[in-house]
């Protein structure tokens, strides 16, 4: 374990890079600091992250903005119908030479990058999720009972159009406990879209350029995690999650409205979201007002509401706002 005379300086000097890369992908992603934040934050913490918002917001370029500002093989894929897991992990064809011995060769899919970008992931089928999920979770894919490893780092970004539900198939609960942050993105404000409309309309190109690179993130993830958390920070997350969840006698609201509540995977995914966000922020530790400003991008997704709470109105965000206010 590191002693804080030779941790803080690290802290220090990865706060001020990451911070760089923050501001150099608000140049060319207007009006949408807390999501980059946000996406900076999921993959500081060695996760993957579930965008959620119409068409149009720039989704598709915040990705491809991370990966090169971050140092990152960046790949899409654009979830269908009728994509098939082999579209996404890649498939075995057979190799004839003449003279020779036929023989299988392995041809890598698109999830064989280090950020890849799952646009509209909730249109695939259920079998072709299932594939991801494996790659998203154990970091590697078998085909034919031969494991094949993914490059590290590994990060999924899917998107999912709130709108057009028709021909879709909604993520299984099991899924979506994989996203480490639910990142709804809104419309830019009055000021952030005038100036995208004037650099994105001429002739000029904004030219990024990488601040990080992979083998500096992965060493950045890893000091994440050595990050000290106050013995507070760690019960308030802990309030936090456990009041979320019905029948465990700790909050009425929680009882009466919530159907299912969150699993100590959130417990998790909140630890080291605060820590990245202290990053960030250029502190060295994590404080409640962290946890609090995180609660909704941990929990939205690992929560539903019941037919009580649909029948009088209540919303899951507005629900989860209450709780997080009795640990702030």
């Amino acid at each position: 374990m590191e002693t804080d005379e030779t941790i803080v300086p690290r802290l220090e000097a990865a706060s001020e890079r990451v911070r760089a890369a923050h501001k150099s992908a608000a140049t060319v992603i207007f009006g949408q600091d807390e999501v980059i934040e946000r996406a900076l934050i999921t993959i500081l913490s060695g996760g993957h992250a579930l965008l959620i918002g119409v068409p149009g917001l720039a989704k598709t370029l915040l990705v491809e903005t991370l990966g090169t500002v971050l140092g990152l093989d960046a790949k899409r894929v654009q979830f269908t119908p009728d994509l098939m897991p082999s579209d996404i992990i890649g498939s075995e064809v057979l190799d004839e030479v003449p003279g020779q011995q036929r023989s299988f060769r392995f041809i890598k899919g698109p999830v064989f990058t280090q950020l890849l970008m799952a646009d509209e992931i909730n249109r695939a089928s259920p079998k072709t999720q299932s594939a991801l999920l494996q790659a998203m979770q154990e970091h590697h894919v078998s085909v034919a009972g031969v494991r094949h490893d993914i490059p590290e780092p590994f990060h999924v970004l899917a998107t999912q159009n709130p709108l057009e539900q028709e021909g879709t198939y909604p993520l299984p609960e099991a899924q979506l406990d994989r996203f480490l942050l639910q990142i709804d993105v809104s419309y830019p404000d009055l000021a952030a879209e005038r100036r995208m409309l004037q650099a994105t309309t001429g002739t000029e190109e904004t030219k990024l350029s990488s601040v990080l690179s992979a083998q500096e993130l992965m060493s950045i993830q890893q000091l994440v995690r050595q990050m000290p958390v106050p013995d507070r920070i760690v019960d308030a997350i802990l309030q936090l999650v456990r009041s979320a969840r019905p029948g465990q006698a700790a909050n009425d609201q929680t009882d009466r409205f919530v159907a299912w509540g969150p699993g100590p995977r959130a417990s998790q995914a909140l630890m080291m979201a605060v820590r990245a966000k202290a990053l960030l922020d250029g502190r060295l530790a994590p404080s409640v007002d962290d946890v609090v400003a995180l609660a909704g991008p941990v929990l939205k997704h690992r929560m539903a509401l019941n037919f009580t709470a649909r029948a009088e109105g209540q919303d899951l965000t507005e629900i989860i706002g209450r709780l997080a206010e009795s640990v702030g």
